[in-house]
């Protein structure tokens, strides 16, 4: 592709074009000719249009995809100073990436590119971040053949961001070997280790970490946010990810801000910036078993592209090699056979580890109470407890810090559903908050009003209240008590207490670690549903495997941890009373479920 040349005169102008077409049909054959791997052990699930096929391969019918990969094969190289040469899946993806629509706007303003680790992610966004620079990837006209016509993005402003430098410079130390001698000269490229610089400092690539101040308020045309499934509120990820969507949504419409996540699979339960993303993605699907199902979100623009090994694919010394081998893609230069199973046998590396960096899968820790692919399954959003129904109730309360909840459970089927949660709001809002007590009595006593309620235990905190010094709790539990005493057919604490479950009692501890065991036997039996409440999906997802003295239990991963767990403790709680309710009924002659 790239060949020597003179940077003199108009004909140079004119030869750079030529080359330019040579490349586009160069690609274009390439592609054609590229054809899906046959013989995989298995099928990888694809996700995003980049591994689509139907006697072809799905290619958008508009865009500056085609300026890109002939931009990037002029003035860029690759190994053993070789013109640079992106493989059939990347160019794909770059084609979807610049896919326009019929007025000339992108099709995408952001992408989330997940593959397993080492693919090539970083040498992908080194070569675009460049592109944005200085190639023609601005919608300009349609030229006789319908086809687009780009322009160069004047004081373009690429941004390559991270929560540590050391992720940024993955990116950026590939920039000087990309860059030929003869694109140096002719765009006046100088980089840096963290910034590169063209056409008169008028261009720029910049690296930035975990430093809202210095992204704040900024106009950059595209963005580049490096291994997303890592930027969390421990680090300021969700910080980062606010300013920067804020940046480019306010950029002008000639001159779209483009936003490329790249990522691998992230950890359920840490709500990083990555996992968030992917949830929103699925929000805007129905249900893929479901052709008739309503999606939960409108489409916010986002092109999420993966390649992950299916839910069942084992992880073992005979499996493994086949396993990376379908899901690698074009990525040919790993090495399934010999230095990725090492690292998957290694039993210093745990299962999840290994299954999100080689398989891309999206799996719980070793510790994790539930995985995704256990609890997920169970979501029935279509069920509804309507008024009049006879439930029962699970209250875990809280002061400040921990969240504090209030779930039903129906007790003709044991569906579980979020009637209340009250936890501290972020940032200035947040300080000094304490949570409303009044605004839970209200919650109690509208699910009185609106459900036959007969059980409703709760756990008390055992934080004082500021003023009184007594128990936080202990009023409103009294309270509740008195007023609903005689119309709750079990009570918590047989004839001394209608509602209060102190699981500080030695004994109640007991029964909630007996509820924890026999939730997670109904959980792996499809034994009930849930009514789909992202809340309580991600404190399911945050709890941990606790070890007590009364046995297994649940808990956060560390006693400061911003993970909130008490939606889950509710969940549990509310199937533990159900469970008591009818065991007691049918002790009565009642019946029992």
């Amino acid at each position: 592709m790239a060949r020597v040349r003179d940077a003199s005169g108009p004909a140079l102008i004119t030869s750079h074009e030529a080359e330019k077409r040579e490349i586009i049909a160069w690609y274009r054959g390439f592609l054609e000719d590229a054809l899906p791997p046959i013989g995989l052990e298995w099928e990888p699930v694809k996700i995003g249009p980049t591994w689509q096929w139907d006697d072809g391969w799905s290619l958008p019918d508009r865009t500056l995809g085609w300026e890109v990969l002939a931009w990037c094969g002029l003035w860029l190289k690759g190994k053993r100073d070789k013109p640079w040469q992106y493989t059939a899946e990347q160019a794909r993806f770059i084609l979807w990436f610049y896919a326009l629509d019929e007025a000339g706007q992108f099709a995408y303003h952001s992408a989330v590119l997940q593959r397993l680790k080492g693919w090539g992610k970083d040498p992908l966004a080194a070569t675009l971040a460049l592109a944005s620079m200085l190639a023609p990837i601005d919608f300009d006209h349609w030229d006789e053949d319908g086809e687009p016509v780009g322009r160069d993005s004047e004081n373009a402003w690429v941004q390559l961001v991270a929560v540590s430098q050391e992720q940024t410079k993955n990116t950026m130390k590939l920039m000087p070997g990309l860059i030929t001698a003869e694109a140096r000269e002719f765009y006046g490229i100088q980089p840096s280790r963290l910034n590169v610089w063209a056409l008169g400092d008028t261009r720029q690539i910049e690296a930035v970490t975990n430093s809202v101040m210095a992204i704040e308020g900024g106009r950059p045309t595209l963005v580049v946010r490096n291994e997303t499934q890592n930027w969390n509120s421990s680090n300021g990820g969700h910080d980062m990810a606010g300013a920067l969507e804020g940046n480019a949504a306010k950029r002008d419409i000639d001159s779209p801000a483009r936003m490329l996540d790249i990522c691998n699979a992230y950890r359920p339960g840490e709500d990083s910036v990555g996992q968030r993303m992917r949830e929103a993605y699925e929000s805007t699907l129905g249900d893929v078993d479901d052709p008739d199902s309503a999606p939960k979100a409108m489409d916010f623009g986002v092109l999420y592209d993966s390649l992950e090994a299916p839910p069942e694919a084992p992880l073992t010394a005979e499996a493994a090699p086949s396993v990376v081998e379908a899901i690698r893609g074009d990525a040919v230069w790993l090495d399934a056979k010999g230095r990725i199973l090492k690292s998957i046998l290694n039993p210093a590396n745990p299962p999840s580890e290994s299954r999100r960096k080689w398989y891309n899968q999206i799996t719980a820790r070793e510790d994790a109470y539930l995985s995704p692919q256990e609890i997920d399954p169970l979501k029935d959003e279509s069920k509804v407890v309507r008024q009049g129904e006879e439930i029962v109730m699970f209250f875990d309360g809280a002061k400040t810090d921990d969240a504090t909840g209030l779930v039903g459970c129906r007790v003709s089927d044991g569906h579980v559903f979020v009637i209340g949660m009250w936890q501290r709001p972020p940032g200035e809002r947040g300080k000094d908050w304490v949570v409303p007590r009044n605004k839970v009595d209200y919650a109690v006593d509208r699910a009185f009003s609106d459900y036959r309620v007969s059980a409703f235990w709760g756990d008390p905190s055992h934080v004082l209240d500021d003023e009184s010094k007594d128990r936080f709790w202990d009023g409103l539990f009294d309270q509740w008590h008195r007023k609903y005493g005689r119309r709750l057919k079990l009570w918590a604490d047989g004839k001394k207490h209608s509602v209060m479950f102190d699981m500080a009692d030695f004994p109640k501890q007991k029964d909630f670690v007996g509820a924890v065991e026999a939730f997670l036997a109904d959980v792996e039996d499809e034994n009930f549903t849930w009514d789909g409440d992202i809340r309580l999906r991600q404190h399911f997802l945050n709890a941990v495997r606790m070890p007590t003295r009364a046995g297994l239990s649940i808990g956060k991963e560390h006693r400061e941890s911003k993970r909130k767990i008490d939606l889950a403790v509710c969940a549990i709680g509310a199937r533990m009373v159900r469970r008591a309710y009818l065991n007691n009924a049918k002790k009565r002659g009642g019946k029992a479920w």
